[in-house]
């Protein structure tokens, strides 16, 4: 019997070990698979279905399975000769594009020489179906909802969407037993009571208003809880779990109440990572991960009570997290936190969009995080002035000594018109019309321009949103506003 116990326990150990040098090894390798004509979250159609053509001759099954409302295709990639049928879609959402960047890697990974023993026992075992970009349309303009204005993830009752049919008629063909629906999600979400960001989310969607737990969503959580052992050694406390209201027209919800077991996985932020790129790498290592679990069914051994152990999803964080500063109004000196969130716009240049900061929120923020954060105790905030000469030309514009306005508390320029194109530039300061007037109220809404000065001299400047200590600021403010 000892013989037994010890012969199980070898195999187990050798299994586990197994496992995690394999996504180790994806990890440390990623470079040989990351798919380089994606460079950055605002990708179109056009280059989704470049990418396939390049795939067509390989070892994919590809096939057009349905088009968008401003008809543009609907892809399947399948590989795989296993009975356990896995489905996989991405970018439901037209601005949610991590997972379909890792995707495209992991197709890379398929047809890729090296780790033959873990693609055989894969494709043995499964059938692995990707619909990479399902909005397209949205996914044009970088928007969250169809060309009908629609959110796809609340029509899954309706079906009144072409993406939404499609979706619903691949589930229903494929009879999948595994889903994957793949999301991003805001980058302001933390793991709750942390100041680590939600990195990767999970849910394991409920099917009922109950949030009772079946065999199917059991599955859910078991494969939930491997992923988020996978991730804590790559980003460790970075992991959240989303709210499991039952949402009736949400396809996530009803794919898990017609049989499959689905798992909801969200892409928030990472620290240092606008494009995500790393997180994009973790949806590669991740996905790999599960899809072997699957095949191997390893997540069987898993507690279901482990997936509650994940921190819930919480939203306390800033780009920008000042506190203790020290703020005068009426003749009063007041102690306020400040949080600050730079928003992106689209824009045509070579990142795709550009910053307009405001504050988010003000007063007591202790239980709030930033990525950036400054202890301004000791410094006081003011508003900024406008430099009173005009500037009309782009040589006068350049001879302006920043940091030496900035050590005076200008953070705003008067131009001419012609030098105001657009509503953003990449000069460090804010640019405004002549008669441009400040209005010098501070509350949650307003732009964020500062100056924090220490014993009557500037400390810091917040332009747009951007931190700088003056001789820093043509590096560190990424673009500037301008302003009519």
């Amino acid at each position: 019997m000892q013989k037994l116990y010890l012969i199980a326990f070898l195999i187990i150990s050798v299994s586990s070990a197994w496992s995690q040098d394999f996504e180790e090894k994806l990890y440390e390798d990623y470079q040989e698979y990351k798919e380089p004509e994606i460079t950055n979250r605002r990708f179109k159609h056009a280059l989704v279905t470049q990418l396939l053509d390049k795939h067509r001759d390989g070892i994919f099954k590809i096939q057009q399975v349905g088009e968008s409302i401003e008809g543009r295709s609907l892809n399947l990639v399948s590989i795989g000769t296993g009975e356990t049928q896995v489905f996989l879609w991405s970018q439901m959402h037209g601005d949610e594009s991590t997972a379909t960047m890792a995707i495209f890697d992991i197709l890379n990974f398929f047809e890729s020489a090296g780790f033959e023993a873990e693609k055989e026992l894969m494709l043995s075992k499964l059938s692995i179906h990707f619909l990479p970009m399902l909005n397209p349309d949205g996914a044009e303009v970088f928007h969250r909802r169809n060309a009908l204005g629609v959110d796809i993830n609340r029509d899954a009752l309706r079906l009144q969407s072409p993406e939404s049919q499609t979706l619903k008629r691949i589930r229903d063909s494929l009879d999948a037993d595994f889903g994957f629906n793949l999301h991003d999600q805001s980058r302001y979400y933390n793991a709750e009571r942390t100041a680590k960001p939600a990195t990767i989310s999970f849910l394991a969607t409920a099917y009922n208003y109950k949030k009772e737990i079946n065999d199917v969503r059991a599955r859910s959580m078991q494969l939930i809880v491997q992923m988020n052992k996978v991730l804590q050694n790559f980003a460790p406390g970075q992991v959240g779990r989303y709210n499991d209201d039952f949402e009736p027209r949400a396809f996530g919800d009803n794919i898990q109440k017609w049989g499959t077991s689905l798992m909801l996985i969200e892409s928030g932020g990472f620290a240092g990572d606008r494009e995500k790129q790393e997180i994009r790498k973790l949806n590669f290592v991740v996905i790999l991960s599960a899809l072997k679990s699957i095949a191997s069914k390893s997540y069987e051994k898993e507690a279901i009570s482990d997936y509650e152990k994940i921190p819930e999803n919480d939203r306390m964080l800033f780009d920008l997290k000042l506190k203790n500063l020290n703020y005068e109004l009426e003749g009063n000196s007041y102690i306020l936190d400040l949080g600050i969130n730079r928003n992106e716009n689209a824009a045509e240049h070579e990142n795709g969009f550009y910053y307009t900061a405001s504050v988010e929120d003000q007063g007591d923020l202790s239980t709030s995080y930033g990525y950036e954060e400054l202890d301004a105790q000791g410094l006081t905030l003011e508003f900024p002035k406008i430099y009173p000469d005009l500037i009309e030309t782009k040589e006068a514009l350049g001879q302006l000594n920043v940091s030496e306005l900035l050590k005076q508390g200008y953070a705003y320029v008067r131009t001419s018109e012609e030098l105001r194109t657009g509503s953003f530039s990449n000069f460090p300061l804010n640019m405004v019309s002549e008669d441009f007037q400040l209005r010098n109220i501070l509350q949650p809404g307003i732009s964020a321009n500062f100056i924090l000065r220490e014993k009557g001299e500037v400390k810091f400047a917040i332009i747009n949103g951007f931190l700088t200590e003056s001789a820093n600021a043509e590096k560190n403010i990424l673009n500037s506003r301008n302003y009519n």
